[in-house]
Formats: structure tokens, sequence, C-alpha cells
């Protein structure tokens, strides 16, 4: 086993692998920038180390810097937790070569399912259902033209290297193509340095949702159930359930057997997840794979008693897993607050919070790193808790996420609470009817 992790990362995800490697007497490192020096991370922490300025690129996203910290503390493992370097196959085999354990997949495994259209041509020859669509990268706007017609509209482009929405576009007719994939292809060079496109049939009306699944490094994986994850807002997850309202025992077993077979048909280590899109005829087609853990991964631990995290550490010294399945046994929801303003389009809300006051209960979770008097920095993520509510039936998990939210009072910033109010009040949402189209309909009430 470790005797000593760094983490790789900041806020609240930082502090809740702190937590567990506590729990398993694992010293801990926490890296910060500048900016980050007051976070709750740095303070729990065994031991903390500077690595730079707020700017995610001179600090957070420095692997030099990052491996320094490592190598001056002794750390024998880092967890990258999610976002930054947590899908980076070159920061993966850099601390491969450093005698590092990353907590995490291998350089190989990022770069196989990391590229969409390998990731994709992968799927396929493990045999789980695909989007119909091109078959890897498309060569020209000629072939782009060729294939939207032999799919038929409406169809999706998409760009290979791409993530949270950019260099995506919808098209729902021939005549609109053009500045479609000149835009998503500019769009995705600015953002990622590559321009290069696939197309998939755009499935109307669907679900985003998620199986969990944990690989060992002898091959064997296991699910554990899925995440409703359609509540969207530019491709950027709001809140989440388990188990999806949409979902029945046939599909849910279905999906899961899916998942195993793409997690043991490329060799999977570690915790990551199998994205599914869902039509409105119960049909699912691989979307993606994400290779770290998920923001929603406390959702999961609610219904079915297991720390991901734990296990990911395990895993990752070496521990086989039973290889058994998992299933809901309760109902869970997370709402992701966000410091931004939802009354004026949900613009980004940094600054000093000067009154909290956070919920509590039975079945009520809370991931934060903020607290009275904390300043959150205008240079990262915005999202600044999660709130996870866990009861016996959905209808309960409803009423005691709306009592949460009730109790939860954050003063000198705007945050999304008030969103989350209505969503819980929604009758569609109450109802399960969403997709994710849901927030391309839904208002803020004054």
């Amino acid at each position: 086993m470790f005797k000593k992790i760094l983490i790789a990362n900041r806020g609240e995800i930082a502090l809740r692998v702190i937590r567990t490697c506590k729990e398993m007497g694992i010293k801990t490192v926490a890296v910060y920038s500048t900016a980050d020096a007051e976070s709750l991370h740095v303070r729990f922490a065994d031991e903390a180390v500077c690595i730079g300025p707020p700017s995610s690129a001179e600090s957070y996203l420095k692997m030099s810097n990052i491996i320094s910290a490592a190598e001056i503390t002794n750390a024998d493992a880092i967890h990258p937790g999610y976002g930054f370097l947590s899908e980076n196959a070159k920061f993966s085999n850099l601390c491969e070569e450093h005698n590092i354990k990353f907590i995490g997949a291998t350089g190989k495994m990022i770069d196989q399912m990391g590229d969409k259209a390998n990731a994709k041509a992968t799927m396929k020859a493990a045999g789980v259902p695909c989007v119909p669509g091109s078959e890897g990268i498309i060569a020209d706007f000629a072939e782009c033209e060729k294939l939207a017609k032999l799919t038929g509209y409406p169809v999706m482009l998409k760009a290979s290297a791409g993530g949270g929405g950019k260099g995506m576009r919808a098209v729902y007719k021939a005549e609109n193509l053009k500045d479609a994939w000149d835009s998503a292809r500019h769009e995705s060079k600015a953002a990622f340095g590559n321009n290069d496109m696939y197309m998939e049939k755009l499935i109307e009306e669907p679900r985003h949702i998620e199986i969990q699944i944990v690989g060992d490094s002898y091959g064997k994986a296991c699910h554990l159930s899925e995440r409703d994850c359609s509540v969207q807002r530019r491709h950027q997850k709001l809140t989440e359930e388990t188990p999806s309202p949409f979902m029945t025992d046939e599909l849910r077993e279905q999906m899961g057997n899916a998942a195993v077979k793409a997690a043991e048909f490329i060799n999977y280590e570690g915790a990551g997840t199998i994205e599914f899109l869902v039509d409105k005829h119960r049909n699912f087609y691989f979307m993606e794979m994400n290779t770290r853990i998920q923001v929603e991964h406390p959702i999961t631990e609610e219904v079915v008693n297991y720390d991901l995290i734990r296990e990911q550490i395990l895993v990752a010294a070496g521990v086989p897993i039973s290889g058994r399945n998992y299933y809901p046994q309760l109902h869970a929801i997370e709402c992701r607050i966000n410091a931004e303003d939802p009354y004026n389009n949900f613009r980004p809300s940094p600054g000093k919070i000067l009154t909290l006051h956070t919920p509590g209960g039975h079945g009520v979770r809370m991931d934060t790193h903020v607290y009275a008097g904390y300043t959150i920095p205008p240079n990262y993520d915005s999202m600044i808790a999660k709130l996870i509510v866990t009861a016996q039936t959905r209808e309960e998990a409803i009423n005691k996420m709306k009592r949460a939210l009730d109790e939860f009072v954050i003063e000198g910033i705007k945050t999304t609470i008030p969103f989350h109010r209505q969503l819980m009040n929604h009758p569609d949402y109450v109802a399960g009817n969403y997709t994710t189209k849901f927030m391309e309909d839904f208002v803020m009430k004054p």
C-alpha cells in the first residue's frame, strides 16, 4: 500500500481524496496555487506545496512542478481527481517514468479512449452499441456531405479531441452543413489545437445515462449501475440522480453488461464511466468513456455503500476487485452548487463568502472546500459545493433535497441554489420526464 499520496487537484475533490487517504492511514500532500492558499484542502493535508501563480497553466496543469512536489515530499503515488491532468496521457506516462504511481488510467488507455473517434471504433469492436455515423476522422467537407446524406439528418458534428460541448454542432438541414463544419472546426482548433471532426446521427429526445465501472489490473471489471445526468446546460451537468427514473431492470442489466464488456475488452484499470445516450425508445448508444473519477460519484457511493476513492487507491496498489456488480438500494440526488447567478444567465460570481450555513440531517451529505470568510477565486471552475441527499424513494429524495436547499445559506456571492429550488418543484422534473434538452425551455421565476 502507498505510504504517501500527492493530490494533483484543488477544491472539494482534493479534500474528498484527503479524507479517504486519512481513513486508510496514508499520508497526504496537497498542491496549491497562490490563489488557493486558504483552501481547506491545503489546511487538512499532512503537507502542502505551492506550485505556482493563480493561472491553471502555471500551477495545476504544470506537470514539472507537480512531479517536483511529489519528489521533494517523497510521495509514491499521485491522485489526479477530475479535470486538470486526470485524463492527460503525457502526465500519466511522466508519473511512470519517475516511479510514481498514477492513480488512474495508463497513458495508453487515456490515448485509446480520449480520442472519441478511436474510442467509438474500439467499442464497436467490443460489441457495444454505438451511434451510427463516421467510422473515424472525416477527411474533408466532401466526405462530410456524403456521410450526412448517408446517415440521414439530423446529424451531430463533433470534435474528435473535444470536451465540454466545444466543437459540437447539431445540423438539421443540408444547407446548414457547411457553416456548421467550418465553425466547429474553427472552435475545436482554438480550444484543443486540433480540428479533426467526426459525425454521428443526432439522437433526438436523448437521456444522458452513464454507467460507473471499476476495473483491476487482472482484467476483471464490475459496474455500480447508472447515473442520470440529463439535466445539463451547454453540455455541463447541473444535477444527477441514481437510479434513473427512466431506467427499467432489463435496460439496467443490458447497459451494465455492455459497460463491463467494454471495460474488460480494453483491460481497463481504475474507476471510470461509460457514457451512453438513450433514446425515447430505450435504445442505448455508446457516447464516450471518462477514464477518471466523476464529479457526481458520491450519489453512486450513497446508494451502494461503496467508497470509490478507496477502491481507486486499492486497485492502483494491485488489489483485485471482487468482480460482483452493484445495484442501487436507495435513491440519491446531487445538486452542483456553483458560484453563478442563475437570474443573469448563470454569470460567474466569484468573491468573498460572508455567511455560510450548510444543511444537515439524516441522508444529507455536503462535499465542499469553502467556508465563511473564504474568497472564491475567479481563475477556476465555479463549482463550490455538491449537495447530495439519499432516501428510500425518489419522491422522498426530492422532498429531502427541497428541505436541504432551504437550509443552505450562502451570503456575499450569487449561487445556483435558487435554480435548484425551482428545479425540484418543476412538474416535469418531479415526474422524471426530462431529457438533455430540458434546460432549453427552463425559465427562472422571479
